[in-house]
């Protein structure tokens, strides 16, 4: 038989073995001697969590929190804002990868701008920018990087070969986030408006891709020091079926672990070719907004100082904006992403906010919560 891609999901997506592994779990959640709140935190398990109707399968013991979803999802207006005004200055041809052209700032959207005239371009991979600065020597190629520990890599090897290949015209504006950092914040909030205790989070679903990058060693404290235990999960159906057991598991046999169900990808160190190249280039940043969170401290990167030179920041401080820019009074994303409200608790929730004319971070991009709902809802 000629593989194809389908064969090799096939298996994690058998109706029988998720109908298998929702009994087991409607058995023991029997077991259990107060409900739980499980958090995914990746989009990609929300996206899938709604997609193939696991909600239903789930006994009404065992609900779900839907996490921060995905770096779209969280970039905070005045980033997009950066990137909306750097796309409009003189000889600048702004890159991005793909998710990040259709995302609204307070001034517009990369794709917006590109309608007004900005050369704009999205890329499948950083190292594309190599090639656009070789055929554009007289531009300012800025590369508008985002992601968590999964593409942070990828800018790191980009920046590897500018500095290498001694490239004069590539420039970095750096939006790299990092996921421990956002789990502590959704726990114990330092928000004096939000009692952190009422957050409902007892647990984790840790993220794929993220883990591969970083190991599963990253979660340790959330069971020793926050009592919540983690487990780590493919994005396939069966595997977040997999997880969801392997929490209940922990709970009723009075456990509290950093477990890894996602083996056939994930190692306890993770990728340490990847983490070295990273550490490289740079280091935590004190805050950084998180859009419907606010101010994280150390939850995003920078780059280190001997590398300002490649820093867009640093050479376009001058026309870019300072002033902050609040959320949408109406919009409960902040709510939403702490575990505290669902999405059709939002008044505007399809209504004034959907995936055409998103208001909030859950909207936004097709990985968040709000979005996932607006799609699904009809599975729930």
């Amino acid at each position: 038989m000629e593989l194809e891609l389908k064969n090799l999901y096939d298996d994690f997506r058998d109706g029988n073995t998720i109908k298998a592994y929702a009994k087991m779990i409607k058995e023991d959640a029997k077991k259990l001697n107060k409900p739980i709140n499980i958090m995914e935190v990746c989009g990609g398990h929300t996206h899938t969590i709604m997609k193939f109707g696991i909600p239903q399968l789930l006994p009404d013991n065992i609900k779900f929190v839907h996490g921060p979803g995905c770096p779209v999802c969280i970039m905070p207006k005045e980033r997009i804002d950066h990137a909306y005004v750097l796309s409009m200055q003189e000889k600048v041809i702004l890159v991005t990868l793909g998710d990040m052209i259709k995302v609204p700032g307070s001034k517009g959207s990369l794709q917006d701008a590109r309608s007004k005239g900005a050369d704009v371009r999205f890329v499948y991979s950083p190292l594309e920018c190599l090639k656009i600065a070789r055929e554009n020597p007289d531009a300012n190629v800025i590369f508008f990087a985002i992601g968590f520990e999964t593409t942070t890599p990828m800018t790191a090897a980009l920046l590897d070969a500018v500095v290498k290949q001694d490239v004069k015209n590539i420039f970095f504006h750096i939006n790299h986030v990092t996921v421990p950092e956002v789990m502590k914040e959704l726990i114990d909030s330092r928000d004096v408006h939000v009692d952190s205790y009422n957050n409902r989070i007892d647990a984790f679903l840790g993220p794929s891709h993220v883990s591969v990058i970083s190991g599963s060693r990253i979660y340790e404290e959330f069971p020793r020091d926050y009592k919540r235990p983690v487990v780590v999960t493919g994005f396939e159906p069966v595997d977040v079926m997999q997880g969801i057991s392997m929490i209940v598991k922990q709970f009723i046999e009075d456990r509290c672990e950093l477990e890894i169900e996602y083996k056939r990808l994930v190692t306890y160190d993770g990728n340490k070719k990847a983490q070295e190249l990273v550490e490289k280039f740079f280091q935590k940043g004190d805050l950084f907004k998180w859009r419907g969170l606010g101010n994280i401290p150390e939850s995003g990167l920078r780059l280190k100082a001997e590398f300002s030179e490649y820093d867009a920041e640093v050479k376009y401080k001058d026309v870019l904006p300072l002033e902050e820019i609040e959320d949408h009074k109406l919009c409960i994303c902040g709510d939403i992403l702490r575990g505290m409200a669902s999405p059709p608790e939002c008044t505007i929730f399809g209504t004034a906010c959907k995936p055409t004319s998103p208001v909030g971070s859950c909207m936004v991009s097709s990985e968040g919560a709000c979005a996932a709902y607006y799609k699904y809802g009809n599975l729930i």
